[in-house]
């Protein structure tokens, strides 16, 4: 498997959700200044200054999310620690609780119950996945971010596309449709990816992305258009 690769199946979560956020409030502000009739390249400042600013704003409470989830695992894992050592035997208790819901009775429980509690580090790796329901995020907070961050910028760069090429090599095209067609494109990839986040059917998920897309999309043009009657 390629770092590439790797990366990609690590962090696949951050990739659509930065994906689906960057494409999704950048093609809003492209809809919504076209609505408003404004220029390609106002439609072009508007867009990077969401794509930056946004991705940026949206990077950074992923880090902050990430951090805060290992801060509060550690805190808690340090918790178990101390109530074992302060009140082994409800704790003992405890485990016991948990591995008979499980199913385990008689000796065997109790060789279980043994077994676990002999060692303090597996002790609390049990209480902190089966009475807490925690684990562990094994994945570094900045490369949350950072591939946060990455998904939004290349995703949220494809409705801008069409209107850079205009700017550069004006075409005899409407650039919303082809903005619309290639955001389309980025919604179908997305969706696609989530499914295998979600556990859904790879169509269902691409129609709920789509969907999102062209919902937010009507909303910004129509509110771009009437904005646009009131005060241009």
């Amino acid at each position: 498997m390629s770092a590439l690769s790797a990366w990609i199946d690590d962090h696949l979560g951050e990739l659509v959700y930065g994906g689906i956020d960057g494409s999704v409030t950048t093609f809003a502000v492209v809809a919504g200044a076209t609505g408003a009739g404004l220029a390609s390249e106002v439609v072009i400042i508007l867009g990077f200054a969401n794509l930056f600013a946004d991705g940026f704003s949206m990077s950074v409470g992923a880090y902050l999310s990430s951090k805060s989830g290992k801060q509060m695992y550690e805190r808690e894992r340090k918790k178990e620690y101390q109530e074992i050592e302060d009140v082994p035997e409800d704790e003992v208790e405890e485990v016991r609780e948990i591995f008979t819901e499980l199913g385990f009775e008689g000796e065997l429980l109790e060789q279980v119950v043994d077994k676990i509690t002999e060692n303090e580090d597996r002790w609390v790796d049990v209480m902190m996945k089966y009475e807490l329901d925690l684990i562990p995020e094994k994945k570094s907070a900045a490369m949350v971010g950072v591939s946060t961050f990455i998904s939004f910028l290349i995703f949220g760069l494809l409705p801008l596309l069409s209107y850079l090429i205009d700017v550069w090599y004006p075409l005899d095209l409407d650039m919303f449709v082809v903005s619309s067609l290639l955001t389309a494109v980025a919604f179908a990839y997305i969706g696609w990816f989530k499914s295998y986040i979600t556990k859904t059917g790879h169509l269902q998920s691409i129609l709920e992305t789509l969907g999102l897309g062209a919902s937010a999309a009507l909303l910004a043009y129509f509110a771009g258009d009437v904005l646009e009657s009131f005060l241009l």
